[in-house]
C-alpha cells in the first residue's frame, strides 16, 4: 500500500506538471459550461415555479446539470493524450519499471479529477454571482459526487483508448455515447417536464440519477432517495472502471 500511494504520488505530480504547462485546456474545458450558465441559464427563470419544475431557483436547478456535464464529457476525453503516449512507447518504458500499475492508472485519473475540481469551483463562483444559493455542505458532497464520476469517466476513458487505440475510433465511440446519455440525463432541462415515456428510459441512465442527486444536494435535500443513489451508483462504477483502465494498461500494446 504505501508503495502504491508514493507511486500514485509522483506520478500525480509529473502529470499535473504536464498539464499546467498547457492550462489552455483547463480553460477551454470551462468554456462551454460558462456560456450555458450565462445565455441558456436566463431562459430558465420564467419556468421556475412552474408544476414539474424542481424546486431551488433556476440557478440552483442548472448549475449542478452543468457539472455533471463538464465531469461527463471533459473526463470522456482523457483517454485521447494516452493513445500518443502508447504510440510513442511512453506507455511501454513505464510498464517495464517497477511501479505500481494500479499507480500508472491513477496518477492520470487524480490528474483529470483534480482539474475538474478546479473547473467546476470556478463554474460554481459564477453560478454563485449570478444568484445561486447553495446549501455549502450540500456543494461539499456535490464535489464528492464529481469526483467519483471523474474517476469513473476518466478510468473508462483510458481503457477505452487503449483497447481502440486510434483517436478517430475514439472520439466517434465516446459521442456515440456521451450525446445520449447527456439528453436523458435533464442536464439542460429537467426531465420532470419530459413525456413519460422518456423519464422512464432515463432511469436507466446513471447520469440522471447524478442530475437528480447534484440537485439534491446543492438545495440541501439530504433524505431525498436520490442522493444516495448518486453516491452508491458512481462508487460501484468508478471502481469497475478503475479495474478495467488498470487491466487495459497491463496488457497494452502499441
Amino acid at each position: 500500500m504505501a508503495r502504491l500511494i508514493r507511486d500514485t504520488r509522483l506520478l500525480f505530480v509529473v502529470h499535473v506538471r504536464r498539464t499546467l504547462r498547457m492550462p489552455v485546456w483547463l480553460i477551454v474545458g470551462l468554456f462551454q459550461p460558462v456560456c450555458y450558465i450565462l445565455l441558456f441559464a436566463p431562459l430558465l427563470k420564467n419556468l421556475a415555479g412552474m408544476p414539474g419544475f424542481p424546486p431551488g431557483g433556476a440557478y440552483n436547478v442548472f448549475t449542478p446539470g452543468l457539472l455533471i456535464l463538464m465531469a461527463l464529457f471533459g473526463a470522456a476525453f482523457a483517454g485521447m493524450g494516452v493513445i500518443q503516449d502508447l504510440r510513442d512507447g511512453v506507455i511501454e518504458r513505464l510498464r517495464v519499471t517497477p511501479v505500481n500499475r494500479l499507480a500508472l492508472v491513477l496518477g492520470m485519473v487524480l490528474r483529470d479529477t483534480f482539474s475538474l475540481l478546479l473547473q467546476s469551483a470556478l463554474l460554481i463562483g459564477v453560478a454563485l454571482l449570478l444568484g445561486m444559493t447553495p446549501d455549502w455542505g450540500g456543494v461539499a458532497l456535490a464535489l464528492l459526487l464529481l469526483m467519483l464520476i471523474g474517476v469513473t469517466m476518466a478510468s473508462a476513458s483510458y481503457g477505452m483508448a487503449l483497447a481502440l487505440k486510434e483517436e478517430n475510433a475514439m472520439a466517434s465511440t465516446v459521442n456515440l455515447f456521451a450525446l445520449p446519455l447527456m439528453l436523458l440525463s435533464g442536464i439542460m432541462l429537467p426531465l420532470s417536464l419530459a413525456p413519460q415515456v422518456l423519464q422512464n428510459i432515463a432511469k436507466a441512465n446513471p447520469f440522471f440519477y447524478a442530475v437528480e442527486g447534484g440537485r439534491a444536494m446543492i438545495n440541501g435535500h439530504f433524505s431525498d432517495a436520490a442522493v444516495a443513489q448518486a453516491l452508491i451508483i458512481f462508487g460501484v462504477l468508478a471502481a469497475l472502471a478503475l479495474t478495467w483502465a488498470t487491466r487495459s494498461m497491463r496488457k497494452a500494446t502499441a
